[in-house]
């Protein structure tokens, strides 16, 4: 089983981020070292998400949590905090994420989710040779992907880990490409590193533009519930902690060189997971489930919308043991009361003012 003394995580002030965070510190994980979190701070990221976390761990002459605001794609950052902090291993997070930004403006996911991935493969790769040029083994590279890169799924199959890529968004495609530089190092330099893929994570913390904190939200406020197409497309929904148990579980005990999918084996059209949303916030507020059901809306679709995605993750379940620990129904309720209870937290976001308490809690380095 490794052990690590200190993780730098990459955009760590996100959603999966910030979750992975609050795991290693006070979930199951009990990691006793250092994590340095570093985040760009775009839209999506939001170190408020942790400011409990920093001021429990934060303080003191030795702080176990550090949060630098910075980009991955800044070499001597990069290499700066590799030196500094002593990293043992990388947790990479970081990536622009929405399909439908990526559509809209596809060059900022290129230079993130590629160059970023290759500029924090090569720092690793030479801070962690050996005086005789050899890679340490004591060390690791994991590195966060998605099911997207498959491509689309019919009404049967699933996707396994030697699934052939076939990305159809310009996100998926820097995922996907992002996926190959990581085995690249890995087969050519000799880089220890793992990967996972893994299907739609929900959970707290979530950006409010992404499907279910967007449903949740709308719902409170007597908004349209917007569906793409006819609703029918597939997703396989995974609760945010169920993920990161299976990262941190690969990371101590999964085969250098080898990937794994994470799945929550939970498949939903979006429109039965949306009236299913429905009845879960009826019940918590007290509102009428015909009135809320009133606000679905069909939209037109998106385009390179994959119809269906599924993961197989008989892979980490067989070999390293893992399984999902939270229901849907349970997971569900558990972020529905998230939102309804962190209106603030909600607010600070949509309207940026979260961007002032960064402004007072951090500089950038």
């Amino acid at each position: 089983m490794r052990t690590f003394n200190n993780i730098l995580i990459t955009g760590g002030a996100g959603f999966i981020g910030s979750n992975m965070v609050r795991y290693l510190f006070e979930g199951y994980a009990n990691f006793a070292g250092r994590v340095i979190n570093l985040d760009s701070l775009t839209y999506a990221g939001n170190p408020e998400s942790l400011a409990d976390i920093a001021e429990r761990y934060g303080k003191g002459a030795k702080p176990r949590y550090v949060f630098v605001q910075g980009d991955i794609c800044d070499r001597p950052l990069i290499e700066k905090l590799f030196k500094d902090y002593e990293i043992d291993a990388v947790i990479h997070f970081a990536a622009e994420s929405h399909v439908d930004r990526s559509i809209v403006g596809p060059e900022a996911f290129i230079r993130t989710n590629v160059m970023g991935t290759f500029t924090l493969l090569d720092v690793a790769r030479n801070a962690w040779k050996t005086s005789d040029g050899t890679l340490r083994k004591d060390v690791l590279f994991h590195h966060i992907s998605t099911d997207e890169v498959y491509g689309s799924l019919g009404e049967t199959g699933y996707f396994t880990e030697t699934t052939a890529y076939d990305p159809r968004s310009p996100y998926s495609a820097s995922k996907a490409g992002s996926d190959h530089l990581v085995m690249a190092y890995h087969h050519t330099y000799g880089l220890p590193v793992t990967l996972t893929n893994c299907s739609n994570n929900y959970g707290p913390y979530q950006f409010p533009e992404k499907l279910i904190p967007l449903m949740i939200l709308n719902m409170t406020e007597g908004k349209p519930l917007p569906v793409y197409g006819d609703g029918k497309n597939i997703r396989d929904w995974l609760y945010v902690e169920d993920h990161n148990s299976a990262v941190w579980l690969v990371m101590r005990q999964g085969k250098i060189g080898e990937k794994y999918n994470i799945g929550g084996e939970n498949e939903w059209q979006n429109i039965e997971l949306l009236k299913k949303l429905i009845n879960i916030v009826a019940e918590e507020t007290g509102k009428n489930t015909n009135d809320l059901r009133s606000l679905i809306t069909y939209v037109k679709d998106r385009p390179g919308h994959d119809r269906r995605y599924a993961i197989d993750c008989s892979k980490l379940k067989g070999e390293l043991g893992w399984s999902q620990s939270v229901s849907f129904e349970e997971g569900l309720r558990k972020t529905v009361r998230w939102y309804l209870a962190n209106p603030t937290w909600v607010a600070h976001v949509r309207s940026g003012e979260y961007r002032s308490w960064i402004e007072k809690n951090y500089d950038k380095r």
